[in-house]
């Protein structure tokens, strides 16, 4: 197989070199550019196609955020892992809204810098319990609240979903992992990812980050 080729976008160039330290020993992960800032990095996606974006998410300029919107409208291929400083940054919310596909705290262990750009590569990211209660939050205003009538005009990408589907969506959207909700549900692992996969392509998302986002937009999580 390929190596999961990254960029590494950062203002300070001490970072991006440990970054890359960290990530030139691994055989499968292979650093194909680096960006100072958001600008540079939505033309280094477009001249590079990397498969993950490292991507700092306060700069001078043009920030994380609306680099991740850039490169996500135009419909790189490439996924972008956020890195913040501050465990439920706002700013780092305001970039899964626009189409990231996680983050990372910056002085995360190699061992989790590594894992996370594997799963981000693969649409496998799992996004925590505790970032989805602070999700929850941020979407409370969109949502319809518990007793509350529904929405008139459901999504019909969720409506699409068959009702095991919908079981496993709102599962992942509690932050279980595959093995998890196979618990849950008492179905093999492997279904759980056969249902994870049926309901990416149904809702027409790149993850199940963003799988979850689109839950709460569209109201089936309720707060």
């Amino acid at each position: 197989m390929s190596a999961i080729r990254v960029l590494l976008v950062d203002d300070q160039p001490l970072l991006r070199m440990g970054f890359k330290l960290v990530l030139q020993d691994e055989d499968d992960l292979e650093v194909v550019g680096e960006a100072g800032d958001g600008a540079q990095a939505v033309a280094q996606v477009a001249a590079l196609n990397p498969d993950v974006v490292l991507m700092d998410v306060r700069m001078p300029g043009t920030n994380g955020i609306e680099a991740t919107r850039q490169i996500v409208a135009s419909g790189a291929a490439a996924r972008v892992l956020i890195l913040t400083t501050f465990d439920l940054d706002e700013y780092a919310f305001a970039a899964l809204r626009e189409g990231a596909s996680g983050f990372l705290l910056k002085d995360a262990r190699p061992t989790e810098l590594v894992a996370a750009i594997r799963s981000v590569a693969s649409g496998d990211a799992v996004v925590s319990p505790r970032v989805t209660r602070r999700m929850l939050e941020m979407f409370a205003g969109e949502m319809p609240s518990a007793g509350q009538p529904a929405r008139t005009a459901v999504d019909p990408r969720v409506e699409s979903l068959t009702a095991r589907e919908r079981e496993v969506l709102l599962a992942v959207a509690e932050g279980l992992s595959n093995a998890e909700v196979a618990a849950r549900l008492f179905l093999s692992e492997a279904t759980v990812k056969t249902h994870v996969g049926r309901i990416l392509t149904k809702l027409e998302v790149r993850d199940r980050v963003q799988a979850v986002v689109l839950a709460y937009r569209s109201g089936l999580v309720q707060s």
